[in-house]
């Protein structure tokens, strides 16, 4: 075999190169085949997982970062532009789970070179990336169409989607490298998208069009990606208490309407960052190898209808 149809071959996802072969039969029925180990074991075990947003105590970065090293992550790389709490996320994740390598790294999720550069120490450490979760994100302009500058505009834009353009950039490169330990190409990138866009009157009309936006790239780079084994998906949280809303929540609590906070969708409540983060670790984990270029909500059902009133059908 030539170098080139070497190389050629090694870019090919296990899945193409190496199907799942026939496990046998019982009582003349083929034996059912398995793709992803066990559901009760660590579900991220041994992978590299770098993870953006992840300051704020209240976040969803936060928890996904609990997710993969509780699942049994070899390295996890918590990363946000603020970092006045990551040392103590790390020195957190390090006594939970003291077996896992936590690195703590403070960038604008929107500087090329600080996206290259993260991505570059997890291969040069590790020879290796598994997951990255392009979770970082900003609320936007809170203010009518009408009343924000092109400049507002284009500053959502670049933290919200240009961050997610360049995580895939170099994550899926890195994701396509072999070793020893990962014999074929092969990985996950999750981005935060939101409810917002998907449908209306969940944000403002930046923040809602760089989450519309979001979804688009999910979609069109998994196609770019094809054969490749690496997928990438958007998650696409409803009302859920972060850094981002933690204002929303505290002016309910001040009023005492908290519980009116998420009404409008089935469950009746806003989520919990857990909720949130279980998906993405579900997203990161081979329990999901079939799921590419989705829009995941995790909305309590919001997206699911139209706007109703509570207690009365349309």
């Amino acid at each position: 075999m030539s170098g080139a149809a070497k190389r050629r071959l090694e870019a090919l996802s296990e899945q193409l190169v190496a199907p799942v072969p026939d496990q046998g039969t019982f009582e003349g029925l083929p034996v059912l085949k398995k793709i992803a180990p066990d559901s009760n074991g660590p579900r991220v075990k041994g992978k590299v997982v770098i993870v953006t947003g992840t300051n704020s105590p209240l976040g969803i970065g936060r928890a996904s970062a609990h997710q993969f090293a509780q699942n049994g992550a070899k390295a996890v790389y918590i990363c946000d532009f603020n970092d006045s709490n990551l040392e103590i996320h790390k020195r957190e994740l390090a006594t939970l789970y003291p077996a896992v390598d936590v690195h703590t790294r403070k960038f604008d999720v929107a500087d090329e070179e600080s996206v290259k550069a993260v991505v570059n120490d997890a291969i040069n450490v590790y020879g290796r990336l598994d997951v990255f979760f392009a979770n970082a994100g900003i609320i936007g302009q809170n203010k009518l169409f009408s009343d924000i500058t092109s400049e507002q505009f284009l500053s959502t834009l670049k933290t919200n989607v240009v961050s997610v353009h360049l995580a895939a950039k170099y994550a899926a490169p890195a994701m396509m490298k072999i070793s020893e330990g990962k014999k074929y190409p092969s990985g996950s990138i999750i981005c935060t998208a939101s409810v917002a866009g998907i449908r209306s009157n969940a944000g403002s009309t930046d923040y809602s069009a760089s989450k519309a936006a979001v979804i688009s790239i999910a979609q069109t780079i998994s196609y770019q990606l094809a054969g490749t084994g690496i997928r990438i998906n958007a998650i696409c949280p409803g009302v859920i208490e972060t850094g981002m809303t933690a204002t929303m929540y505290e002016a309910a609590r001040a009023r005492g309407t908290e519980k009116k906070i998420g009404q409008l969708n089935p469950l009746r409540r806003g989520a919990h960052a857990d909720e949130v983060a279980r998906v993405a670790l579900f997203l990161g984990s081979e329990e999901s190898s079939y799921v590419n270029g989705q829009a995941w909500a995790v909305d309590g059902g919001l997206s699911s209808g139209h706007p109703f009133v509570p207690g009365k059908l349309g």
